[in-house]
């Protein structure tokens, strides 16, 4: 099965997330597909950017976005 997740990206205290397409069996910081965004929780706002295309596409396909990357999609409007 195909997910949609964030991986952790940043250093220390300065988190900033991608949104990747990865196999659900492979660690949280491993291998992917592809990245379809960005997430940085830091800025005020926080900024989302999402190839909504690519997002479309891979659910289509059946991959399944975790809770988080649920959220984060329906504000950037999807």
């Amino acid at each position: 099965m195909v997910k949609i997740r964030l991986t952790r990206m940043g250093s220390h205290k300065k988190p900033f997330y991608r949104i990747i397409v990865a196999d659900a069996r492979a660690r949280r910081d491993g291998p992917f597909v592809e990245i379809i965004g960005t997430y940085d929780p830091k800025k005020e706002p926080s900024d989302i950017k999402v190839d909504m295309e690519r997002a479309k596409y891979w659910i289509n396909c059946g991959a399944q976005p975790t809770d988080t990357v649920k959220k984060l999609l329906q504000k950037a409007g999807m």
